[in-house]
C-alpha cells in the first residue's frame, strides 16, 4: 500500500515527533511519501539564511531536488512551490488565499506521486487543519485519515480560523484516529469514524533506568523524593499544588528536574528548604533521576492545553518502575490501573502517602510491564484496525 503524509512536523526538525514515528512504522510494510510542509513566505524573510530555509527556496527554484530516499520504502518531499502566509487575514480572504495555497502544495504531492508511481493511496493527515484542507478533494485519495495528537484549537494562533476549519476537515475525513481518549471524544463530535490509537513511546533508555546509580547532586537529599522530570511551565503545571505538597509534607523533599519559564524562577518554591530544582538535565540523564525519587508526579492543571494530551512522561515513569501520582483527566483514564489518579490538593497528599506505603517490587514490574505495551508497533496496528473498522481495508 502507498501513503502519503502531510503535517505540522517537516522531516528535518531535529526533535522527535508523533508522526515521524508513525512514518517509520508504515514503512516497515508500505510505500510512504513523507511531506514536509510548504516553505511559507514569512519564514523565508524572517529566516532566509537557515540552512533548513535556503534547502526549499533552492527546491522551490528549481536548483534541487526535492524529493530525496530517506530509507526503505521512504521517501522525504520538499515541496517545489511557496505559499503565501494568511493566517493575519479575516475569514473569507483566508480561505480564498488557503485554497490557492493547497492548490501548489498538492501540486507538489502529484508529481511526486507520479515519479514514485504512487496510485491509489492512502492520505493520512497529522493535524495539518490549514495547508492540508482541501487536499481530499485535489488529491483525491483512496482514504482520508485525520490524525489528532493535540488540541491545537488552545493556541491562540490555530484557533483564529481552525475553530471554523478543523470541525469540517475532522468531519469530512473519511475517519479519525487520535492519541487520547479525550481528543476520540472530540473528534467524534463531528465524524463517528473516531478512533482512539494509543501513543507509542521510544522507552529503551527508561526501561533501563531502575538499575541507574542515583546523580551526583540527588544523593545528599534525604528520602522520600517526591520528583517531577519535564519542562516547568505554569501553563501546563499547578505551582499552587507543588506548594500545597511542599507546605504540608516538610519531611518530603520536592525534586524538580527541567527547565523553568519566568513563572517558575519568581515562584515562591525556589523559597522553600524541602524543594529543589535541578535545572535541564540531558534526556540520556533523566532514567537516572526518576529512579532516584520515591514517587513521580505529574501535577498537570486542566486547561485546554493539557486536558486531551496524552502524557508521554508517565509512560516514563512507569518504565522505570516508579509509583505515579497524576491529575485526573480523561486522557489518564487508561493509566487508572497502575497511576494514582487525584482531582485536588488534598487527594495529592493522600495519594503520594498510599504510594509510599504499597510500593513493591511486584507493581513496580506490572508498571514496567504496561509501559512497554506503548510501542509504535501496537499504536500503528490500531491505525490499521482502525482502517478497517471504518469499512476500508489496507
Amino acid at each position: 500500500m502507498d501513503i502519503v503524509i502531510t503535517g505540522q512536523q517537516a522531516w528535518d526538525v531535529e526533535i522527535g515527533s508523533n508522526c515521524k514515528n508513525i512514518a517509520l512504522e508504515f514503512a516497515k510494510n508500505h510505500r510512504v511519501l513523507y511531506v514536509n510542509s510548504p516553505l511559507d513566505r514569512i519564514s523565508l524573510l524572517k529566516n532566509g539564511d537557515d540552512p533548513k530555509i535556503v534547502r526549499r527556496r533552492a527546491v522551490v527554484h528549481g536548483k534541487a531536488d526535492g524529493l530525496e530516499e530517506a530509507g526503505e520504502n521512504l521517501w522525504i518531499l520538499y515541496p517545489d512551490k511557496m505559499i503565501e502566509s494568511i493566517n493575519w487575514l479575516p475569514d473569507m480572504l483566508f480561505d480564498i488565499l488557503n485554497k490557492r495555497n493547497n492548490q501548489l502544495f498538492a501540486g507538489s504531492i502529484a508529481r511526486a506521486t507520479r515519479r514514485l508511481g504512487f496510485t491509489n493511496y492512502i492520505h493520512f493527515n497529522d493535524n495539518d487543519m490549514f495547508r492540508s484542507f482541501f487536499l481530499k478533494e485535489l488529491l483525491n485519495p483512496r482514504l482520508s485519515i485525520y490524525y489528532s495528537r493535540d488540541f491545537m484549537l488552545a493556541v491562540d494562533y490555530w484557533r483564529k480560523h481552525g475553530a471554523r476549519l478543523e470541525p469540517r476537515l475532522i468531519a469530512k475525513s473519511d475517519l479519525c484516529v487520535t492519541n487520547s481518549t479525550y481528543l476520540a471524544n472530540y473528534c467524534a463530535g463531528y465524524n463517528r469514524h473516531s478512533y482512539y490509537v494509543g501513543q507509542g513511546c521510544d522507552l529503551g533508555i527508561f526501561m533501563a533506568g531502575n538499575e541507574t546509580p542515583e546523580p551526583a547532586d540527588i544523593r545528599p537529599i534525604a528520602r522520600p523524593r517526591i520528583g517531577y522530570v519535564g519542562a516547568l511551565q505554569s501553563i501546563r503545571l499547578d505551582m499552587e499544588l507543588l506548594l500545597y505538597i511542599a507546605e504540608t509534607r516538610p519531611g518530603w523533599n520536592i525534586v524538580l528536574v527541567g527547565p523553568e519559564d519566568n513563572e517558575f524562577l519568581q515562584s515562591s518554591l525556589h523559597k522553600l528548604p524541602n524543594v529543589t530544582f535541578t535545572g535541564s538535565r540531558s534526556i540520556a540523564d533523566l532514567p537516572a533521576y526518576i529512579n532516584a525519587f520515591d514517587v513521580c508526579l505529574n501535577p498537570q492543571l486542566l486547561n485546554e492545553v493539557t486536558i486531551g494530551n496524552y502524557p508521554r512522561k508517565i509512560d516514563e515513569y512507569l518504565a522505570v518502575g516508579k509509583p505515579v501520582v497524576a491529575t485526573a483527566t480523561d486522557a489518564m483514564s487508561v493509566f487508572a490501573g497502575h497511576v494514582y489518579l487525584g482531582k485536588s490538593k488534598e487527594d495529592y497528599v493522600k495519594l503520594i502517602e498510599r504510594a509510599l506505603a504499597e510500593n513493591s517490587d511486584e507493581l513496580a514490574a506490572a508498571r514496567r510491564s504496561f509501559a512497554s505495551s506503548h510501542t509504535w508497533e501496537n499504536s500503528v496496528g490500531e491505525i490499521y484496525k482502525a482502517i478497517s473498522k471504518a469499512g476500508a481495508s489496507l
